[in-house]
């Protein structure tokens, strides 16, 4: 015993010089990993572990001691003085100056070129946004359309459905049937699930290939935490809205052990019909009224449209839906995880309401149409994994399954046929990203991506019974047209990517990359009833390579510039190629010829910071040139023979104008936007946003489609202890119907009719979309540490509107009200 004890004693001096300390969130007790310590020269360094732990007994005791983390707020401690749980102040600010998408890797903004929205948890949660399209519309800098009530299509910088690029959790959601015109995905997206959502302004095709013209959404959900200090934690969201009687129901709970972590979140959500503002500033007394509907279901028959007592009640706007997320994230080693990523999505019978309420004749068109249930279905496992070699510092290896299906469903009034279109895409993707340090100041991040789209298309037609006012059966299978090829079709892509970012000094940061993307598309149709086509098996092959360039400018700790050149591109996907529809005497068809579209662009800002940077202007312009730019126009059918005329084709028994997607020339878009955050006092902040978008063709010399009017944004926001208030007033300019496009995405007939008392509907006796401008108000108090309530009051004025190019008004007055508790 007594040759035991020096190595005893020896031992236990050891574990007290061994410091071990542990980094904690000092808002909610949370581990913190990857925390970087060091001294003032560097010469001694190590970051904190997946457990939040790192070992300091390499510091001198009179040394000072430095924890920075990118989320963060720097700190510096003398070594003697550290204890063992070192708390960092985890503020809105910290998390709006950070960002993950833009190399998919936590960057400072101050060293990103492009133009970036960041909205955080707190943001979403102050917020309380119905569906993610309503979270995106509060994005400075960003506008969404809206079809109908179960809609949402947000446009960046003149672009808008697959010319913009959703991601969620490093996995793209565009897929070969995103179309032109409006898309409605977004609101498939639980906002209650989001940990934050990133905006990136402008072409970024290097890191996320094809899709990305006018920018990125990228949405991120929450990850659970490993070995918590809380073992277990939870929260329940209800909320109530009035102007559309929305109720929603979330629930979210995460389990946290030593090496894996659960979190599981579930939502219900109700809509009703959404009531428009009574408060007509814009001068057009009937404007978007509804004084007749329809209700047709799959029960009721009723060949006469019913009178609407209360016109500015929108009905047929409202639906259901429920979303599921749950992510588990194991520890596999010290240095790695993997997380897996479940997530599911489900409406109703979605109303495409601007359809009901089309008039031919001067009666309702449609007794139905209105989009099937609409699912997404998301699984993706996520390896992440820091070995720290030589060429290799971190790596995050993502694969996943998607599966979207959607479908429409339509019947004329005065007829018994009921119409199908059902569409399944199944989605396998593999994204590969890596990054290593070169050196302090250099740092180099490459991947590769996979994607392939498997897309089937079915169609049919059923014949209504009928007894009164009751659907009594089905019978019959009739054919009608697929939206897409029906012998099914597939699109992949195969891509690699370098982006090399720089600190040049202290005051410039370089950054640049290219990609290389290949696409291959093929399609088969078989039935040829309605249509007969030159060519009943189409293939694509293209590829596309892309490139940007970056530097941001800092001249002083007040000051910074960024200039960026860019290029981005769009290959065609089945939408673009393979569609077959039919719309108002015009028949589209496939055009096997359609290459990929590109955008080359330019911008330059500069901000500048006042007051120790609680204070800041910031000014951005742009210009984007797309070279052969994807359009409908005029297009003929190879043999056919059907009709004298080569311009039309025989379809369904008349005779219709064949249109197809073709290549132009040139367009340009140009823009910019002035941002500023002002904080005239302690507590107070006042923010505001103004965008400005102009787009024509070169060839052509007309207007683009999605080119929004100015719109702008201030607000002002009380932040203190358990109180937070805010006022928030929006604007749009008017648009002239003269600088709609002419191709009819911007909807122009959803506008005013200059004379109210015309029957006739051409596009010149439309006016455009009237300005407008709303007030709301938003006030949340801490009742206590797990119970918080929050009160809204929309639109105060009841002010009627529509946003440019919507086919439904927008909400009146709407007074909110939810209720957040934690457990």
């Amino acid at each position: 015993m007594k040759n035991l004890l020096p190595y005893i004693l020896l031992f236990l001096i050891s574990i007290s010089y061994a410091q071990e300390i542990t980094f904690k969130d000092i808002d909610t007790d949370e581990l913190i990993t990857n925390v970087a310590i060091y001294n003032k020269d560097t010469s001694k360094s190590t970051v904190s572990d997946l457990d939040g732990k790192a070992l300091i007994n390499n510091f001198n005791d009179q040394e000072i001691v430095y924890f920075s983390h990118i989320s963060y707020r720097d700190i510096s401690i003398l070594k003697s003085k550290i204890k063992a749980i070192v708390y960092l102040e985890n503020e809105s600010d910290e998390l709006s100056e950070v960002t993950l998408s833009v190399s998919k890797s936590k960057v400072k903004k101050s060293r990103v070129a492009e133009k970036i929205e960041v909205l955080t948890k707190k943001d979403i949660q102050l917020l309380a946004p119905q569906t993610t399209a309503d979270l995106l519309a509060a994005t400075p800098g960003l506008r969404v359309q809206k079809s109908q009530g179960g809609g949402g299509s947000p446009v960046i910088r003149g672009f808008e459905a697959n010319r913009v690029l959703l991601v969620m959790d490093n996995v793209r959601m565009n897929n070969a049937i995103y179309r032109s015109g409006h898309l409605q995905n977004a609101i498939t997206v639980d906002p209650q699930s989001l940990d934050r959502t990133e905006v990136i302004f402008g072409p970024s095709s290097v890191i996320y290939g094809s899709d990305a013209l006018g920018g990125i959404v990228h949405f991120y959900t929450r990850t659970p935490k490993i070995n918590n200090n809380t073992i277990f934690s939870g929260s329940s969201n209800t909320r109530y809205s009035s102007a559309n009687t929305e109720f929603t129901q979330s629930f979210s709970g995460e389990f946290s052990l030593k090496k894996w972590a659960s979190y599981t979140a579930f939502s219900v959500a109700s809509f009703g019909d959404l009531k428009m503002g009574k408060n007509r500033t814009h001068g057009y007394d009937q404007w978007g009224l509804v004084p007749y509907y329809s209700d047709n279901n799959n029960q009721v028959f009723n060949d006469t449209p019913i009178i609407n007592d209360k016109p500015h009640i929108q009905k047929n706007s409202g639906y259901n839906q429920f979303d599921i997320l749950q992510k588990i994230n194991i520890e596999t080693t010290d240095t790695s995880n993997l997380i897996l990523n479940f997530q599911l999505s489900e409406s109703t019978n979605i109303p495409r309401f601007d359809k009901l309420t089309e008039l031919k004749s001067g009666s309702l068109k449609f007794a139905e149409w209105y989009y099937g249930p609409q699912k997404r279905l998301f699984f993706s496992p996520q390896y992440q994994f820091s070995p720290n070699y030589k060429w290799l510092n971190s790596g995050t290896v993502t694969a996943a399954y998607q599966n979207v299906k959607e479908s429409r469903i339509k019947r004329k009034y005065g007829k018994l046929e009921r119409t199908h279109q059902e569409e399944s895409v199944d989605v396998f993707s593999l994204n590969t990203d890596f990054k290593v340090s070169l050196s302090k100041n250099r740092d180099l991040s490459y991947g590769a991506e996979f994607t392939h789209n498997d897309v089937n298309s079915n169609s049919y037609g059923e014949l209504l019974s009928v007894s009164g006012n009751q659907i009594t059966g089905v019978s019959g299978n009739t054919i009608v047209q697929s939206r897409y090829p029906d012998g099914g079709s597939t699109y992949t892509t195969l891509a690699g990517y370098l982006n090399y970012r720089q600190d040049v000094n202290t005051k410039m940061t370089l950054n640049t990359g290219g990609r290389y993307t290949y696409t291959k598309l093929k399609a088969t149709f078989i039935d040829q009833t309605y249509v007969v086509l030159p060519e009943t098996k189409l293939a694509l092959d293209n590829s596309s390579f892309t490139a940007n360039i970056g530097l941001t400018f800092r001249p002083s700790k007040l000051t910074r510039f960024n200039a960026v050149v860019s290029s981005g591109f769009r290959s065609p996907n089945i939408d673009d190629v393979g569609k077959i529809r039919e719309k108002s005497g015009l028949l589209t068809v496939p055009n096997v010829n359609l290459r990929p579209e590109y955008a080359y662009n330019g911008e330059l800002g500069i901000t500048k910071f006042f007051k120790n940077k609680r204070n800041q202007v910031s000014v951005n312009g742009f210009y984007t040139l797309l070279d052969k730019y994807i359009s409908r126009t005029n297009f003929v059918v190879a043999n056919d023979n059907s009709t004298t005329d080569i311009n039309t084709v025989m379809y369904d028994g008349e005779e219709v104008t064949t249109i197809a997607n073709v290549n132009g020339g040139t367009a340009y878009i140009f823009g910019g936007t002035l941002d500023a955050s002002f904080t005239p006092i302690k507590n107070i902040t006042l923010k505001g946003n103004i965008t400005y978008t102009k787009g024509k063709t070169n060839d052509t010399d007309s207007y683009l489609p999605s080119i929004s009017p100015l719109f702008s944004s201030i607000g002002i926001a009380y932040q203190k202890s358990k109180i937070d208030a805010g006022l928030n007033w929006k604007y749009t300019a008017k648009k002239n119907a003269d600088e709609y496009s002419p191709g009819g995405e911007d909807n122009l007939s959803q506008s005013p009719l200059i004379d109210p008392d015309t029957t006739i509907a051409d596009d010149e006796y439309y006016i455009g979309t009237p300005s407008w401008n709303i007030l709301n108000a938003a006030f949340g108090f801490q009742v206590n540490k797990t119970l918080k309530l929050q009160l809204g009051l929309d639109n105060i004025f009841d002010v009627h509107y529509k946003e440019f190019a919507s086919g439904i008004s927008s909400s009146g007055r709407n007074f909110k009200v939810s209720m957040n508790l934690k457990f």
